[in-house]
């Protein structure tokens, strides 16, 4: 079944029209009309902060001119997105991230500095932050992917197996970001052996919608908002990520279909997580659109 329709991508290029910054509007060129990475690449120049990190509210929910460790690892996304992840953008970024690095080898969740500007109530602050799986995850998955040889990524992917091989308890993104690490860290049967107890966890939790007509039967964790609840194409966007193996076709399939049905009459989808500012929720919404059609295309080329 084709779920990227020539008919969705046409809602979703219009609602990225009327209401998306311009870097999403390049974003949606490149990946969808033939627009130029050199245009994506000058959009996400705006965000860059002097010291290598990106900041500016590239992720709408961190406002202020202040490099931040997930604003920074879309940077990445982006960069990679358009195959531009060998140059000197990543050279420093990956100084920033020395800059940041905990004692135990991660990267925070948050800077401490951004107490002063507008940001989501769930961002961590505090004075000696510990190094975070989400956002250290997240960063080395990326640099890994790419071949990228620095210094940080040594400690920083030590860091990453020792803290997914004691996780007990944990939460829906920091279980997205473990995966996205060991879709992409070099030493490969490690990495299936551990994303096998990862999605014994996911299952075992109730972490995920298998079934959209029964969300009754998915958990939705402290500190997330009502409904808030992950679905298999959060785990596995692309058929190649270790977490696709776990589910079933039938539920992966549903799951999809799930996705696609998301999609609201103005084209765009909606946002799952809490809104916490007006202008944060539109400047997600592009975003989240353009990731969902590509996760809808990745499967449709299986």
């Amino acid at each position: 079944m084709i779920r990227c329709t020539a008919e969705r991508v046409a809602a979703v290029e219009q609602f990225v029209w009327l209401t998306a910054r311009v870097l999403e509007q390049r974003r949606f060129e490149f990946l969808f009309a033939g627009g130029s990475a050199d245009g994506v690449l000058a959009a996400l120049d705006a965000y860059r902060c002097a010291d290598g990190g990106y900041g500016y509210a590239l992720e709408p929910d961190s406002r202020g001119p202040l490099s931040q460790p997930l604003q920074t690892f879309t940077a990445l996304l982006i960069l990679d997105e358009v195959g531009a992840c060998d140059g000197a953008a990543v050279a420093r970024v990956c100084d920033y991230l020395v800059s940041i690095t905990r004692p135990d080898g991660g990267v925070p969740a948050g800077d401490t500095r951004l107490r002063d500007y507008p940001h989501a109530p769930w961002i961590p602050i505090v004075e000696e932050p510990e190094g975070s799986l989400l956002t250290t995850g997240l960063l080395a998955a990326l640099l890994h992917k790419n071949r990228i040889e620095h210094p940080w990524l040594t400690g920083a992917t030590e860091f990453c197996w020792r803290r997914i091989e004691e996780l007990t308890e944990s939460h829906p993104y920091e279980v997205q970001a473990a995966v996205s690490f060991l879709d992409h860290v070099p030493d490969r049967d490690r990495a299936r052996a551990a994303a096998g107890k990862l999605g014994e966890l996911v299952r075992e939790k109730g972490f995920v919608l298998l079934d959209p007509r029964h969300p009754e039967r998915a958990q939705v964790p402290p500190g997330y908002a009502p409904g808030e609840l992950h679905c298999v194409w959060d785990y596995a966007p692309e058929p190649t990520s270790l977490a696709r193996s776990w589910f079933s076709d039938d539920e992966m399939a549903r799951g999809l279909d799930h996705l696609a049905g998301l999609q609201e009459d103005d084209g765009g989808w909606p946002i799952r997580w809490r809104a916490w500012a007006p202008g944060t929720h539109l400047e997600w919404r592009p975003r989240v659109a353009i990731d969902a059609l590509c996760t809808l295309r990745a499967y449709d080329q299986v």
